[in-house]
Protein backbone atom coordinates (compact mmCIF):
# COMPACT_ATOMS: atom_id res chain seq x y z
CA UNK A 1 0.00 0.00 0.00
CA UNK A 2 1.41 3.65 -0.82
CA UNK A 3 2.39 5.65 1.98
CA UNK A 4 1.52 9.58 1.99
CA UNK A 5 2.28 12.89 3.30
CA UNK A 6 6.11 12.73 3.02
CA UNK A 7 6.55 16.14 3.18
CA UNK A 8 9.87 16.66 5.44
CA UNK A 9 12.21 19.04 3.51
CA UNK A 10 15.49 17.03 3.11
CA UNK A 11 18.64 19.29 5.33
CA UNK A 12 21.76 20.30 4.03
CA UNK A 13 23.75 20.49 7.42
CA UNK A 14 27.56 21.49 6.33
CA UNK A 15 29.37 20.56 9.75
CA UNK A 16 32.16 18.50 9.81
CA UNK A 17 31.01 14.92 11.23
CA UNK A 18 32.85 11.80 10.99
CA UNK A 19 30.62 9.04 12.10
CA UNK A 20 28.13 9.28 14.34
CA UNK A 21 25.34 6.02 15.39
CA UNK A 22 21.47 6.17 15.13
CA UNK A 23 18.13 4.01 16.23
CA UNK A 24 15.05 4.13 13.70
CA UNK A 25 13.53 1.96 11.25
CA UNK A 26 12.82 3.23 7.58
CA UNK A 27 13.75 2.22 4.06
CA UNK A 28 15.41 3.11 0.94
CA UNK A 29 15.31 5.10 -2.35
CA UNK A 30 15.96 5.25 -6.54
CA UNK A 31 16.24 6.95 -9.92
CA UNK A 32 14.01 8.24 -12.65
CA UNK A 33 12.73 6.86 -15.64
CA UNK A 34 13.49 7.99 -19.01
CA UNK A 35 10.49 8.88 -21.18
CA UNK A 36 8.43 5.92 -22.94
CA UNK A 37 9.82 5.42 -26.61
CA UNK A 38 6.68 5.08 -28.45
CA UNK A 39 4.85 2.03 -28.58
CA UNK A 40 5.92 -0.55 -31.11
CA UNK A 41 5.83 -3.89 -31.74
CA UNK A 42 8.76 -4.34 -34.32
CA UNK A 43 11.33 -6.97 -34.15
CA UNK A 44 13.81 -4.49 -34.67
CA UNK A 45 12.58 -2.55 -31.70
CA UNK A 46 12.63 -6.04 -29.60
CA UNK A 47 16.05 -6.56 -30.72
CA UNK A 48 17.29 -3.20 -29.73
CA UNK A 49 15.13 -3.45 -26.29
CA UNK A 50 16.58 -6.65 -25.66
CA UNK A 51 20.06 -6.39 -26.33
CA UNK A 52 21.49 -3.47 -25.86
CA UNK A 53 22.05 -2.24 -22.05
CA UNK A 54 19.26 -1.14 -19.88
CA UNK A 55 18.77 2.29 -19.52
CA UNK A 56 19.13 4.16 -15.96
CA UNK A 57 16.98 4.65 -12.96
CA UNK A 58 17.25 8.37 -14.27
CA UNK A 59 15.65 11.13 -14.38
CA UNK A 60 12.77 11.57 -17.22
CA UNK A 61 14.80 13.03 -20.03
CA UNK A 62 17.90 11.86 -19.16
CA UNK A 63 19.65 8.75 -21.27
CA UNK A 64 22.30 7.89 -18.52
CA UNK A 65 22.87 4.03 -18.04
CA UNK A 66 22.36 2.47 -14.45
CA UNK A 67 25.52 1.34 -13.48
CA UNK A 68 25.75 -2.38 -12.17
CA UNK A 69 22.26 -3.37 -14.95
CA UNK A 70 23.92 -6.73 -16.66
CA UNK A 71 22.96 -7.36 -20.22
CA UNK A 72 21.37 -11.02 -21.36
CA UNK A 73 24.72 -12.82 -21.54
CA UNK A 74 25.13 -11.96 -17.39
CA UNK A 75 21.99 -12.42 -17.09
CA UNK A 76 21.83 -16.10 -18.23
CA UNK A 77 24.74 -16.57 -16.25
CA UNK A 78 23.21 -15.28 -12.76
CA UNK A 79 20.43 -17.53 -13.44
CA UNK A 80 22.23 -20.25 -14.14
CA UNK A 81 24.08 -20.23 -11.01
CA UNK A 82 20.84 -19.15 -9.23
CA UNK A 83 19.09 -22.17 -9.84
CA UNK A 84 22.01 -24.78 -9.21
CA UNK A 85 22.27 -22.76 -5.93
CA UNK A 86 18.64 -23.15 -5.26
CA UNK A 87 18.64 -26.80 -6.16
CA UNK A 88 21.14 -27.53 -3.32
CA UNK A 89 19.15 -25.99 -0.84
CA UNK A 90 17.03 -27.89 1.48
CA UNK A 91 14.55 -24.81 2.08
CA UNK A 92 14.06 -22.32 -0.32
CA UNK A 93 11.58 -20.57 0.77
CA UNK A 94 12.32 -18.10 3.29
CA UNK A 95 8.72 -16.55 4.86
CA UNK A 96 10.94 -13.43 7.25
CA UNK A 97 13.67 -11.24 5.59
CA UNK A 98 15.94 -8.68 8.20
CA UNK A 99 17.80 -6.20 6.35
CA UNK A 100 20.03 -4.01 8.92
CA UNK A 101 20.53 -0.87 7.01
CA UNK A 102 23.56 0.65 7.61
CA UNK A 103 23.85 4.50 6.22
CA UNK A 104 26.39 6.28 4.42
CA UNK A 105 25.81 9.79 4.82
CA UNK A 106 28.25 11.38 1.99
CA UNK A 107 28.64 14.86 1.85
CA UNK A 108 30.29 17.90 0.90
CA UNK A 109 29.46 21.70 1.53
CA UNK A 110 25.48 20.17 1.03
CA UNK A 111 24.67 17.02 1.53
CA UNK A 112 24.62 16.10 5.44
CA UNK A 113 21.70 14.41 5.17
CA UNK A 114 19.67 14.36 9.00
CA UNK A 115 18.63 11.30 10.92
CA UNK A 116 14.53 12.58 10.35
CA UNK A 117 15.11 12.32 6.99
CA UNK A 118 16.78 8.73 7.33
CA UNK A 119 14.01 7.29 9.50
CA UNK A 120 11.63 8.51 6.96
CA UNK A 121 13.16 6.91 4.52
CA UNK A 122 13.25 3.63 6.24
CA UNK A 123 9.50 4.23 7.25
CA UNK A 124 8.82 4.29 3.47
CA UNK A 125 10.55 0.54 2.30
CA UNK A 126 9.04 -0.60 5.29
CA UNK A 127 5.75 0.31 4.48
CA UNK A 128 6.54 -1.00 0.07
CA UNK A 129 8.05 -4.33 1.55
CA UNK A 130 5.66 -5.32 4.28
CA UNK A 131 4.04 -7.77 1.50
CA UNK A 132 7.06 -9.58 0.73
CA UNK A 133 8.39 -10.35 4.19
CA UNK A 134 11.10 -7.83 3.82
CA UNK A 135 11.74 -5.11 7.01
CA UNK A 136 14.15 -2.77 7.42
CA UNK A 137 15.93 -1.77 11.10
CA UNK A 138 18.54 0.95 11.53
CA UNK A 139 22.04 -0.25 12.09
CA UNK A 140 23.83 2.89 12.18
CA UNK A 141 24.43 6.39 10.32
CA UNK A 142 27.86 7.08 9.64
CA UNK A 143 28.82 10.72 8.24
CA UNK A 144 32.04 11.18 6.07
CA UNK A 145 32.93 14.49 4.84
CA UNK A 146 34.49 13.95 1.28
CA UNK A 147 33.83 16.72 -1.42
CA UNK A 148 35.58 14.20 -3.94
CA UNK A 149 33.25 10.98 -3.50
CA UNK A 150 30.04 13.50 -3.14
CA UNK A 151 29.94 15.05 -6.44
CA UNK A 152 30.91 11.82 -8.22
CA UNK A 153 30.42 8.97 -6.39
CA UNK A 154 30.37 6.93 -9.53
CA UNK A 155 33.74 7.25 -10.65
CA UNK A 156 34.68 7.20 -6.55
CA UNK A 157 32.57 4.11 -6.16
CA UNK A 158 35.14 1.46 -5.61
CA UNK A 159 37.55 3.74 -2.95
CA UNK A 160 34.29 4.72 -1.43
CA UNK A 161 32.45 1.78 -1.05
CA UNK A 162 36.50 0.14 -0.22
CA UNK A 163 36.48 2.44 2.57
CA UNK A 164 33.46 2.68 4.45
CA UNK A 165 31.40 -1.01 4.10
CA UNK A 166 30.24 -2.55 6.74
CA UNK A 167 28.39 -5.75 7.88
CA UNK A 168 28.03 -8.72 5.74
CA UNK A 169 25.08 -10.21 3.36
CA UNK A 170 22.37 -9.26 4.85
CA UNK A 171 23.27 -5.57 5.61
CA UNK A 172 22.25 -2.35 3.54
CA UNK A 173 25.25 0.02 3.26
CA UNK A 174 22.59 2.78 1.76
CA UNK A 175 25.06 5.34 0.38
CA UNK A 176 23.78 9.01 -0.16
CA UNK A 177 25.75 11.58 -2.30
CA UNK A 178 24.73 14.12 -5.21
CA UNK A 179 24.66 11.78 -8.37
CA UNK A 180 23.69 14.99 -10.53
CA UNK A 181 21.04 15.59 -13.65
CA UNK A 182 20.34 12.09 -14.28
CA UNK A 183 20.74 9.28 -12.19
CA UNK A 184 18.71 8.73 -9.74
CA UNK A 185 20.38 5.82 -7.83
CA UNK A 186 22.07 1.97 -8.38
CA UNK A 187 22.94 -1.25 -6.84
CA UNK A 188 24.52 -4.63 -6.88
CA UNK A 189 23.12 -7.77 -7.28
CA UNK A 190 23.00 -10.34 -4.39
CA UNK A 191 24.57 -12.59 -6.94
CA UNK A 192 27.80 -10.23 -7.06
CA UNK A 193 28.52 -10.22 -2.94
CA UNK A 194 30.39 -13.23 -3.19
CA UNK A 195 33.04 -11.73 -5.76
CA UNK A 196 32.77 -8.37 -4.16
CA UNK A 197 31.46 -7.78 -0.87
CA UNK A 198 32.85 -4.55 -0.38
CA UNK A 199 31.03 -3.33 -3.15
CA UNK A 200 27.32 -4.35 -1.83
CA UNK A 201 24.77 -1.71 -1.72
CA UNK A 202 22.82 1.13 -3.24
CA UNK A 203 23.74 4.46 -4.13
CA UNK A 204 20.82 7.17 -3.95
CA UNK A 205 20.63 10.87 -4.76
CA UNK A 206 20.64 12.85 -1.64
CA UNK A 207 17.67 14.62 -3.23
CA UNK A 208 15.53 11.79 -3.69
CA UNK A 209 15.04 10.71 -0.04
CA UNK A 210 11.84 11.70 1.03
CA UNK A 211 11.40 15.73 1.48
CA UNK A 212 14.24 15.95 -1.58
CA UNK A 213 14.30 18.90 -3.80
CA UNK A 214 13.63 16.17 -6.99
CA UNK A 215 9.83 16.66 -8.06
CA UNK A 216 8.15 13.65 -8.56
CA UNK A 217 11.37 11.64 -7.23
CA UNK A 218 11.13 12.76 -3.63
CA UNK A 219 9.54 10.40 -1.93
CA UNK A 220 11.94 7.59 -1.30
CA UNK A 221 10.60 5.16 -3.88
CA UNK A 222 14.55 5.30 -5.13
CA UNK A 223 15.79 3.29 -2.35
CA UNK A 224 12.80 1.09 -2.82
CA UNK A 225 13.50 0.67 -6.97
CA UNK A 226 17.58 0.26 -5.58
CA UNK A 227 16.63 -2.25 -2.57
CA UNK A 228 14.42 -4.69 -5.32
CA UNK A 229 17.70 -4.83 -7.61
CA UNK A 230 19.55 -5.25 -4.09
CA UNK A 231 16.88 -8.29 -3.23
CA UNK A 232 17.32 -9.84 -6.85
CA UNK A 233 14.77 -8.09 -8.88
CA UNK A 234 15.37 -6.66 -12.68
CA UNK A 235 13.73 -4.36 -14.22
CA UNK A 236 10.22 -5.18 -15.49
CA UNK A 237 11.26 -3.90 -18.97
CA UNK A 238 14.20 -6.33 -18.87
CA UNK A 239 14.99 -8.13 -22.37
CA UNK A 240 11.13 -5.46 -23.61
CA UNK A 241 8.88 -7.56 -25.00
CA UNK A 242 10.66 -11.10 -25.69
CA UNK A 243 13.08 -13.16 -24.12
CA UNK A 244 12.50 -14.31 -20.43
CA UNK A 245 12.60 -10.49 -19.41
CA UNK A 246 12.53 -9.92 -15.06
CA UNK A 247 12.28 -13.90 -14.82
CA UNK A 248 8.70 -13.11 -13.08
CA UNK A 249 6.13 -14.54 -14.54
CA UNK A 250 3.31 -12.59 -13.17
CA UNK A 251 4.82 -9.21 -14.36
CA UNK A 252 3.56 -8.07 -17.72
CA UNK A 253 5.93 -7.76 -20.58
CA UNK A 254 6.97 -4.44 -21.03
CA UNK A 255 9.09 -2.76 -24.25
CA UNK A 256 10.64 0.02 -22.47
CA UNK A 257 10.37 1.97 -19.17
CA UNK A 258 7.75 3.85 -18.17
CA UNK A 259 8.03 7.72 -17.60
CA UNK A 260 4.94 9.62 -14.91
CA UNK A 261 2.04 7.57 -14.64
CA UNK A 262 0.79 6.42 -17.95
CA UNK A 263 -2.28 4.67 -17.22
CA UNK A 264 -3.54 2.04 -20.04
CA UNK A 265 -0.22 2.06 -21.22
CA UNK A 266 0.54 -1.05 -23.24
CA UNK A 267 3.76 -1.80 -25.14
CA UNK A 268 3.93 -5.20 -25.71
CA UNK A 269 1.59 -7.93 -27.68
CA UNK A 270 1.92 -10.25 -25.09
CA UNK A 271 -1.14 -10.15 -22.33
CA UNK A 272 -1.35 -7.71 -19.62
CA UNK A 273 -0.98 -3.92 -19.42
CA UNK A 274 2.01 -2.46 -18.72
CA UNK A 275 2.97 -2.97 -14.95
CA UNK A 276 3.17 1.13 -14.68
CA UNK A 277 2.42 0.77 -10.68
CA UNK A 278 5.37 -1.84 -10.35
CA UNK A 279 8.27 -0.46 -7.99
CA UNK A 280 10.60 -1.62 -10.89
CA UNK A 281 9.36 0.33 -13.54
CA UNK A 282 10.33 4.06 -13.84
CA UNK A 283 7.36 5.46 -12.96
CA UNK A 284 7.08 8.88 -10.85
CA UNK A 285 7.22 8.02 -7.49
CA UNK A 286 3.67 8.64 -6.90
CA UNK A 287 2.80 5.94 -9.56
CA UNK A 288 5.01 3.04 -7.83
CA UNK A 289 2.45 0.98 -5.45
CA UNK A 290 3.12 -2.39 -5.41
CA UNK A 291 5.48 -5.60 -5.70
CA UNK A 292 3.48 -8.65 -7.47
CA UNK A 293 3.55 -12.34 -5.68
CA UNK A 294 6.10 -13.32 -8.24
CA UNK A 295 8.49 -11.18 -7.38
CA UNK A 296 8.16 -11.35 -3.57
CA UNK A 297 8.91 -15.38 -4.08
CA UNK A 298 11.92 -14.61 -6.45
CA UNK A 299 12.98 -11.94 -3.33
CA UNK A 300 12.67 -14.93 -0.91
CA UNK A 301 14.56 -17.67 -3.04
CA UNK A 302 17.30 -15.10 -3.72
CA UNK A 303 17.79 -14.29 0.07
CA UNK A 304 17.94 -18.08 0.80
CA UNK A 305 20.47 -18.21 -2.46
CA UNK A 306 22.56 -15.51 -1.81
CA UNK A 307 21.90 -13.88 1.36
CA UNK A 308 20.53 -16.07 4.00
Amino acid sequence: MKRAGIVSVLGMLATATVTATATGAAPAVLAAPAPAAAPTHSAAARSTACDGPSLARVRAGAHAVEPHQPGRAKVTAMEKDFKNRLGKLRKQRVKAMTVRVHFQVVYGSAGNVPDATLNKQIAVMNAAYAGSGVSFTLAEVKRTQNATWFSDPEGNEQAMKSALHKGNAQDLNFYTADLGSSLLGWSTFPSDYRTQPAMDGVVIHYQSLPGGTLTNYNEGDTGTHEVGHWMGLFHTFQDGCSGPGDQVSDTPAEESPASGCPTGRDTCPAAGADPIHNYMDYGYDSCMTEFTSGQTKRMQDQWAAYRA
